[in-house]
């Protein structure tokens, strides 16, 4: 029996959630007294998770999988589970997983738990704290079927590094149709992704123009942070729609998420709830993203922002 953790990669190289999933997955072992196991697909060089506790990989390498698909990769990690006799499994909290987590909680008659942000509390009865009502409780959730499908939240467990290294073997699992084609996918490159990104700066129509915005990307590449912006923003074709956050976006979970020039809708705030420490710049003291926020700035952005780059440039030559 061996705890199995899928961890994702991009562009045939790992996420950094693949590290933090494999941290979670050697924290769930050692409480059952076992080893973990990580499915890759298409993930290129393996050999690092070793250093964050996965004693075997099984890498899956299919050209008809180079773009995710959910049933796909689904069919993928039961047919791993099922070889190595797993009753845990786990992923990450992306979006990705989110989609294909309940396909294999149900090709495996499991219990599913999303959005884990510790170890277990328990392993009999197996229990795991969760947040809940878009990160504004927590809740604990006892999970009673033989397999346990877990979800940790992005940033919520960390890098926990362990001495050690991780043999791989192929694994050449039967794939069922897939559903799905994909034509074509365009990517931003060269940039940190939301999604991994410890710090996001994001911002909203306050800009007043997708013309001003180079000084949100100047102050982004100051913090070593990805870019997003707003609903409307998007809408109105200021920025692209891959950096829409939010309820009905993509949900941040960073350990920094700083807001310019956005009022704070609830779709909004739903969204980022799950990130550490919330700062905002705007003019309106009103605003409701002040009541969200740990830190706010009163004040136009286009001069508090100038002048806080002005000062991190300044901070980081020291």
């Amino acid at each position: 029996m061996s705890v199995l953790v899928y961890t994702e990669s991009e562009q045939n190289k790992l996420k950094k959630a693949a590290f933090e999933v494999a941290s979670y997955a050697k924290a769930v072992a050692d409480q059952l007294g076992t080893t973990v196991t990580a499915v890759a697909i298409n993930s290129g060089d393996t050999s690092e998770l070793g250093n964050y506790g996965v004693d075997k990989v099984l890498k899956v390498s299919n050209s008809d999988l180079e773009n995710f698909n959910a049933k796909g990769y689904a069919d993928i990690i039961k047919q791993a589970a099922e070889a190595e006799n797993a009753k845990v499994v786990i992923l990450s909290s992306s979006a990705d997983s989110k989609y294909l987590a309940p396909l294999l909680a149900v090709g495996l008659n499991a219990g599913y738990a999303s959005n884990v942000v510790e170890a277990p509390s328990s392993i009999s009865p197996f229990t795991v704290k969760r947040s809940a009502f878009t990160n504004k409780a927590f809740e604990i959730a006892e999970i009673k079927s033989d397999i346990k499908v877990i979800g940790v939240s992005n940033n919520s467990f960390g890098l926990v590094e362990n001495s050690g290294s991780a043999t791989a073997e192929d694994f050449s699992p039967s794939i069922s149709e897939l559903g799905v084609t994909v034509k074509s996918i365009d990517k931003a490159t060269d940039k940190v992704t939301i999604a991994d990104a410890e710090i996001v700066v994001s911002a909203g129509r306050g800009l007043k123009g997708p013309e001003n915005w180079g000084m949100i990307e100047e102050l982004a590449d100051v913090l070593g942070a990805a870019t997003a912006c707003s609903k409307p923003v998007s809408d109105l074709g200021w920025r692209p729609h891959s950096e829409h956050v939010g309820q009905t976006g993509k949900p941040v979970a960073s350990n920094l998420y700083i807001a310019i020039g956005i009022s704070g809708a609830i779709q909004h705030l739903a969204g980022i709830n799950a990130s550490k420490v919330k700062v905002v710049i705007n003019t309106d003291p009103e605003a409701p993203f002040f009541k969200a926020a740990d830190y706010g700035v009163v004040g136009d952005a286009f001069e508090v922002v100038p002048q806080l780059i002005e000062k991190l440039k300044a901070f980081k030559a020291q």
